[in-house]
C-alpha cells in the first residue's frame, strides 16, 4: 500500500489538471477482502442511514454558526446603524479570508477518511501535527489581513464612522484565530474517523455563551465598558478559546488514542505539508469562489436601493438556511467516500455518492415545496415593510428553483473530496459563477442587450451558474467514481 503523488500522470508535475487517484490510499488485495462489505452495508438504504447519520450533527452544528452570526446582527443593531455595518464590514473582510485559509485545513477529513478506512490510524497522527503547522501559517496569514484592512475600507469608500467600528473590531477577532484554527485541524481530525456528534456539542456550546458574552462587551458590565460592535469581536474571540478548549478534551479521550497525534513532537514535513496543500488549496479556491461572487452580486445589487438589497438578503437568508442540509450532506459523503476508498472498496464509495445525489435531490424538492406554500409567511419574519416583504416572496420562487441545483453541487463536491478530486471542481465552480454566472446576470439585470430585469435578471444569472456547475461537478463525480472501480 502507499500514499503518494501520480507519477507522471495528469496530477504529476507537469500535468494542467489534478488526478484524483494522486494520494488516494491504495490497499492490496488483502485488505479488500478483509473489508468485504457486509450485506446491511451493500444496500442503499443502509448507506442512506449512515449519511444520515453523520449529517445531522453536522447540519445542527452549521445551524448553530449561523446563529452566532444571526446574534451579532440583532444584538449590535440595537447599538445602531453604524455598529451594525461595522460588524457587517468585519465579517466582509473575515470571512472570505477566512474561507480561503481553511481550505488547507479541510484536506484532513478525506485523508483521516483514506487512513481509516485502510485501518492505517498509526499514520493519521502526523498528518494532524502537520496540519497544526498548517493552522499555525494560516493564523498568521489571517491576522495579518485582516488587522491590516484599513487600505481597503478606503479603496472601497467605506464610511469612516462604519470603519472605525470594523477595524478594532478585526483587532479583537484577531486574538481568537489561532483558537479557531486548531479546534478546525482537531474538528477534522473528528469528523473524517466519523465523530460527527463532537462538532453538533460544541457549536450550541459556543452559540449560548455568545449571548451573555455579546451582551457584557455590547453593553458593559463590571469592570467592563460598552464597547459597541466592537465587543462582538471580543466575545467571538472568547467563544473560539472555548471551542478550541472543548475539541481538544474530545481528541484526547480513550477513542483517539490508536491515532497518536498527541505521542510526540514533529517538525515541519514538507512531503505531508504539499499533501494537505494540494488538496486543501483546491477546497478553500471553491470556497471563495462561491462565497465571493454571492457577495459581489450583492454589491452590484445596491446600485437598484436599498429596498431591493435588502428583499435580495431575505430571500438569499433563506436559500442560506435550506443549504444548511445538502452542505451537511456533502461534508458525510466526503467522510464515506474516504472510508470506503481507503478499505479499497470503491464499489461502495461509488453507491455512497449515488446515494448522496439522489437523496440531496429529494430533499430539495421538499425544501422548494414548504418554501413555495410559506413564502409570504416566511417573508413576514423578516419585516414589516411592505413592499420589500413581496419583493422577498416573489424573489423566494428563485429559491425554490435554484435550491435544486444548489444542493446537487454542493453534495457533488463533497462526494468527490472523500477521492480527494478538488482541483478540478474548482475549476468547475470559477467557469460557472464567474465567466458564465455573473456575465449571465449582469447582462440581464443592467439590460446591457435588451430591458434591463434589475435584480429578477441577477436572479435568473444565479440559477444558470449553478445549473452550470451543478451539471459539471455531478458528471465529474459519477465519471471519478466509476473510473475507481
Amino acid at each position: 500500500m502507499e500514499l503518494g503523488f501520480a507519477p507522471n500522470g495528469r496530477g504529476g508535475q507537469n500535468g494542467a489538471l489534478f488526478d484524483h487517484r494522486a494520494f488516494i490510499v491504495t490497499p492490496n488485495l488483502e485488505m479488500m477482502q478483509r473489508n468485504k462489505p457486509t450485506p446491511s452495508e451493500s444496500k442503499r438504504s443502509g448507506e442512506f442511514a449512515q449519511l444520515i447519520r453523520l449529517a445531522l450533527p453536522l447540519m445542527g452544528a452549521q445551524l448553530a454558526q449561523m446563529g452566532m452570526g444571526v446574534v451579532d446582527t440583532v444584538m449590535a443593531g440595537r447599538v445602531g446603524a453604524v455598529d451594525l455595518a461595522g460588524v457587517a464590514l468585519g465579517g466582509s473582510v473575515l470571512w472570505p479570508v477566512m474561507l480561503l485559509s481553511m481550505g488547507f485545513l479541510q484536506a484532513i477529513t478525506p485523508t483521516v477518511a483514506q487512513l481509516n478506512g485502510a485501518k492505517r490510524q498509526g499514520e493519521i497522527g502526523e498528518y494532524i501535527r502537520q496540519g497544526l503547522w498548517l493552522a499555525i501559517v494560516s493564523t498568521i496569514v489571517i491576522c495579518l489581513v485582516i488587522t491590516n484592512a484599513g487600505p481597503y475600507y478606503a479603496f472601497m469608500g467605506v464610511a469612516p464612522d462604519a470603519v472605525a467600528v470594523a477595524l478594532p473590531y478585526l483587532a479583537a477577532t484577531a486574538w481568537g484565530i489561532p483558537a479557531l484554527m486548531g479546534y478546525f485541524t482537531l474538528r477534522f481530525l473528528a469528523e473524517g474517523l466519523g465523530f460527527t456528534r463532537p462538532a453538533l456539542f460544541i457549536a450550541v456550546t459556543a452559540l449560548l455563551l455568545k449571548i451573555p458574552l455579546n451582551y457584557l462587551f455590547i453593553y458593559g458590565g463590571p469592570g467592563i465598558p460598552a464597547m459597541g460592535g466592537v465587543g462582538c469581536g471580543y466575545a467571538t474571540a472568547i467563544v473560539m478559546w472555548v471551542e478550541l478548549i472543548a475539541i481538544v478534551i474530545v481528541v484526547t479521550r480513550q477513542r483517539f488514542h490508536p491515532v497518536g497525534w498527541i505521542d510526540r513532537f514533529s517538525w515541519p514535513q514538507w512531503e505531508k505539508i504539499q499533501h494537505l496543500m494540494v488538496i486543501g488549496l483546491p477546497i478553500g479556491a471553491t470556497l471563495f469562489f462561491e462565497v465571493g461572487f454571492f457577495t459581489f452580486v450583492t454589491i452590484l445589487l445596491g446600485r437598484f436601493g436599498a429596498e431591493i438589497v435588502a428583499s435580495h438578503t431575505i430571500a438569499m437568508n433563506l436559500g442560506g438556511i435550506t443549504f444548511m442540509f445538502p452542505l451537511a450532506l456533502g461534508m458525510a459523503a466526503t467522510i464515506r467516500v474516504g472510508f470506503n476508498i481507503g478499505a479499497g472498496r470503491p464499489d461502495l464509495a461509488r453507491r455512497t455518492a449515488q446515494v448522496a445525489v439522489a437523496s440531496t435531490v429529494i430533499i430539495a424538492m421538499f425544501c422548494a415545496l414548504i418554501v413555495v406554500i410559506g413564502r409570504e409567511v416566511i417573508a413576514d419574519l423578516y419585516t414589516n415593510d411592505v413592499t420589500v416583504l413581496a419583493l422577498a416572496a416573489e424573489l423566494m420562487l428563485f429559491v425554490a428553483v435554484f435550491q435544486l441545483f444548489d444542493n446537487c453541487q454542493a453534495t457533488a463536491i463533497g462526494a468527490l473530496r472523500g477521492y480527494k478530486d478538488t482541483r478540478v471542481p474548482m475549476l468547475m465552480t470559477l467557469i460557472g459563477y464567474w465567466f458564465i454566472g455573473l456575465p449571465v446576470a449582469a447582462t440581464l439585470g443592467f439590460g446591457w442587450l435588451g430591458n434591463p430585469l434589475g435584480v429578477h435578471g441577477f436572479w435568473y444569472g444565479l440559477i444558470v451558474s449553478l445549473i452550470c456547475v451543478a451539471a459539471m461537478v455531478v458528471s465529474r463525480l459519477f465519471f471519478v467514481a466509476r473510473r475507481s472501480l
